[in-house]
Formats: C-alpha cells, structure tokens, sequence
C-alpha cells in the first residue's frame, strides 16, 4: 500500500498532477466545505485553471514568492494550488499575527505579491496593512516592503466585492478578470512550494522550505495510514496557514479525493453540529480540541458517523476518543514543520493497542534515530533521547538564513528536531516531549505531556496543562492548571492525592490551580495552550504567594 522508499511512483509529486487526478476520479466529491462556501473538484480544477491564468498576468512566474493572509476556505486553496502550479513558492500568514509579525515575514520573504482579506474574525487586515505599508495607499513598492509590487484584496467571507480596497491595490475581481490567456502548469516535483514560518529557539521566526514532492508525499502517506477514501468527509479546523493545515488536511484530501470540512474558528458545541450535518467520517485535532468536543453537552444527542481520526493526543485521549467518539480507526501522528510535517504516524488497520499507545511508524523511506545530544551518539533502544530524521520529507533549509539551517540540518541531511522520543525494538517512534518544555526535577526530566495525562483520567477534570517552574531546591517542579469537568467539584488535595497514586513522586505537580478555561492564557491557532503564557502566570502566582 505504501510503497518502502518514499513517494516517488506511488502518488502525484506536484499539487497540479494531484489537482487533476482529483477531478478525473471525483468530479462532483466536494474539495471544501467552509463556512462561507463550498466547491467540488471539477470547480476547483476549473478555479485554479483561471487563477493561474491571473496570477501570470500579474506577473508570477517560477520560484516568485507570492503571501496569501486569508481564514480557511475554498479562496485559499485555490490560490495555494495555482501559486503552486506555477513554480511559485506560497507564503501563508498567520491571520492571528500583529502588523509587526506581517511586515517581518512579509520583508524576510521577499513576497512580490500578498493577497488578503479586508476583514477576518473582526480583524481589520486592510488597516493593518495600512499601518506596515503606507504605499498600499499611493503607489508600490513602499520603501517599508521593497519587494512588494502588487496586493489583491478580497471581500470578508470569500470573494465578494470587499468593503476597501487601496488605491495603489486591486480588488479580487479585477485580478481575476485580467486572466485572459490559459496557461499551462509547470511546476515541479523539486520546486519549493510553500515557506512555512515557524518560531523555534532563536527570536525570528525562520522560513521553512517545503517542496512540492515534500507535501505531496507527506500528505499521501498520511492520509493512507489514516484511512482516507475517495468520497470520506475530513472535519479539520488546522489552520491552512500551517503545515498540518496545508499538508495534513488539505493536501491530504486532494491526494485521497476526500472532502475538506473545515471553520473559520473552532467552537466545539459548532463543530459537533457541523461535524454531524456534513456526515464526516474522520476528524483532525489535538488534545484540546478532542477534549473540548469528548466534554462538549450536546456531544451525547448528536449523531456522529466518525470512523477515523488523526490525533496530536496523549493515550488517555485516543482511548476517549475511540470509545466516545466512535473513531475506531484513530491514529497518533507525530511532526514538525521542518519535515513537512508527518515524521511517523500509526495506521488504521493497525491493532488498536498500538495506535492508543502512541507508537508511530516512520514515514516510507524515512529514517529517524534518537541520539544523546551531549554525546552525540544514538542512545539504546527504550531509553529517551533527541528525535533525528533523514528523508525525502526534511525541508530544503531555512529561506535566506544559511547559519540557523547549518545548525538544524546536519551536512549528510540529518534533521534536529529538539523533541525527545524513543524507539521500540520494532522501529516504532515513541514522542515524549518538545525538549524546551521539559521539567527538570531536581536530576530527573518529566515530561508535561506524561503529567497531562494522568490528570485527563481523573473523572472530574476535564483538561489540564503543566508547566515548570523555578524551585529552590529541585531546579523546576511541575505547576498544573486544571479544567473541572462541568458539575465537578474538587480541590487540589484530591487532585495532588490521585496523581501521586499514578506517577512517581517526582512527578507529581507541586502546584495546582483550579481554573475556567485556558483562553485567558492565549491560544494558539490550532487550539493549543500557550505554554509559554502559562508559565509566566504561574511564576506571578508564585511570586504573588512569596511577596504576601
């Protein structure tokens, strides 16, 4: 089924050949479902033919950088798609980032071309872009952002006729008018196709470099080992301006000729909704949008036809979601943006011990190690060290910065994750943790992930997330903030108590805080805990404590 030395004869390397396999298999299976539209694969093809006609009116050509700030929807992977048939290279950006975070990876990019909406989720982008590039206003480029010539902005919820359009940018309307002439595909299997931003441990962000053959076959794979079908219905609110969006969902789909199902913002009591009216057969998220639909009050009346999932979740979680959520195929996948992002994952017809358990297989053609990084050498089978991976999904380098990717990636093409893991004698990865979140206590390494848990089983929490925090004695304990399930009651004592019966005591969170919810800590956008904000709040708590 999956071939055993990558993807190249088994799927579609570049996103127009996947584009059209679709629509030749699936004509009428809808790509996307979004909130504000819907489109089926013969239309997309169509969609894309015309866009890609645009955009070389406009003066795209091969390996030009062209950045889309649009909310998930059918506009998004259509210009994805076309910048991609082209040879050209897509910048997404995050729709949550401040004018700064735009103007950096706008400037760092070099993008010759960013289309975005006029408003998203009550966000003004039009005045944001307004504030980071005056020109927008009298005349490209600005001298803010040399390298923009061109900006296309697009009505709120879609294409409709956007509310402000600046004089200096065009209307999406007009951009697509001016497509007159076909032109043909050319991308490649070996053009770099998307520059994934991400933050690690340096203070700018850096820019992935993602091929084509890198998403294709990331995207096949995973989505086979998931269970995907022509036809299946894939609920997923992964941003598509992030690799698990574009690759995992999006992507995924296309190669699969399944449907996209997606929202402009999650809200569980909305995505059960969804989840039933659209007849999903899988869904996508981690352990906090699992949780928010496990613990959801309108879970137990609707009528779910789940069959399949694809979890970013600790075994306590897969296990809720496969007994709960009907999702007996449910997968663990384990990933980062530098490997496009899938580095192993389990498969549905696999027993389901295995997939609860979280052990992964490596990708075809992938190889993973876990090695000691003070030594520099592999660690014994079982024991925990850095998780390295080599293949033909390791991202290209950093863009524009030669030291932060000679750092990274090793001269014979050795990736660094930074995430600790194991390997089985079988080969199957084990992910313990991101390496800069681990607790160090005292001489011992806990990682919050193993914590989490052990909390997630208590009947009365609902979600709980750890953190370190400085100990005079230990170096870092861990400090838990917990979620009550709705009705619950139960102060720390109880909490502290059932922990230390199920961990070691080393282990045992020294600090717990009963909360509401975690939004006041700032979420990511895929729904994930600010990790960072916790733990700044629970030094204040602490300090609070000591000062009083």
């Amino acid at each position: 089924m999956e071939g055993t030395h990558g993807p190249a004869g088994v799927c579609p390397l570049t996103v127009h050949d996947a584009l059209r396999r679709a629509a030749v298999i699936g004509p009428d299976v809808e790509a996307v479902v979004a909130s504000h539209g819907r489109i089926t694969y013969a239309a997309l093809d169509a969609e894309v033919a015309a866009v890609r006609a645009a955009l070389s009116a406009a003066g795209v050509r091969r390996g030009d950088h062209v950045a889309v700030c649009l909310g998930n929807g059918p506009e998004w992977v259509t210009l994805f798609l076309a910048i991609g048939s082209l040879g050209a290279v897509t910048v997404p950006i995050n729709t949550r980032w401040r004018p700064p975070e735009i103007a950096y990876a706008l400037r760092q990019s070099r993008s010759s071309m960013l289309f975005v909406a006029d408003r998203f989720l009550n966000i003004d982008f039009v005045a944001m872009l307004r504030e980071i590039c005056p020109g927008v206003d009298t005349g490209l480029p600005d001298a803010e952002l040399p390298d923009l010539r061109s900006v296309v902005v697009l009505g709120s919820g879609g294409s409709a006729a956007p509310a402000t359009v600046p004089e200096a940018a065009r209307s999406w309307e007009d951009f697509r008018a001016a497509g007159t002439t076909p032109v043909e595909p050319c991308g490649t299997p070996d053009d770099v196709v998307l520059i994934q931003y991400t933050s690690g441990t340096t203070s700018r962000p850096k820019g992935v470099l993602l091929t084509q053959l890198n998403m294709c076959g990331d995207a096949f794979f995973s989505g086979a080992r998931l269970g995907l079908r022509p036809g299946d219905r894939f609920h997923s609110v992964r941003p598509f301006f992030h690799a698990a969006g574009s690759t995992l969902t999006v992507l995924a789909c296309l190669q699969h000729v399944a449907t996209v199902v997606t929202m402009d913002r999650f809200e569980p009591g909305e995505a059960l909704r969804l989840i039933e009216r659209e007849r999903c057969t899988h869904f996508s998220g981690n352990d906090t949008i699992a949780l928010m639909l496990l613990n959801h009050p309108d879970r137990p009346r609707r009528r779910l036809r789940l069959r399949g999932a694809w979890a970013a979740a600790s075994a306590a979680v897969v296990r809720r979601i496969i007994d709960e959520l009907g999702a007996t195929e449910c997968v663990v996948g384990y990933g980062l943006s530098e490997a496009s992002p899938n580095v192993a994952q389990s498969a549905w017809w696999e027993p389901e011990d295995v997939r609860a358990s979280g052990r992964m297989m490596p990708e075809p053609g992938v190889e993973v190690r876990v090695h000691d990084p003070e030594t520099g050498r592999d660690v014994p089978t079982g024991d925990v060290g850095e998780i390295l991976v080599r293949g033909w999904n390791v991202m290209r380098g950093y863009y524009a910065m030669p030291d932060e990717t000679a750092a990274t990636l090793s001269p014979d093409g050795w990736l660094r994750t930074g995430d600790l893991g194991r390997l089985g004698e079988d080969g199957r990865l084990e992910f313990v943790g991101r390496a800069k979140e681990l607790i160090r206590v005292g001489g011992e390494n806990v990682s919050p992930t193993e914590v989490e848990d052990v909390l997630h089983g208590h009947p009365k929490i609902r979600q709980a997330a750890v953190v370190g925090v400085p100990d005079e004695r230990l170096i870092e304990v861990p400090f838990a903030f917990v979620v009550l399930a709705e009705g619950c009651a139960a102060d720390p004592e109880e909490i502290t108590a059932w922990a230390a019966e199920r961990l070691a005591r080393f282990k045992v969170p020294r600090h717990i805080r009963i909360v509401d919810d975690f939004e006041r800590f700032g979420m990511t956008a895929s729904s994930k805990v600010q990790k960072r904000h916790l733990a700044a709040h629970a030094r204040r708590l602490l300090d609070a404590v000591e000062a009083g």
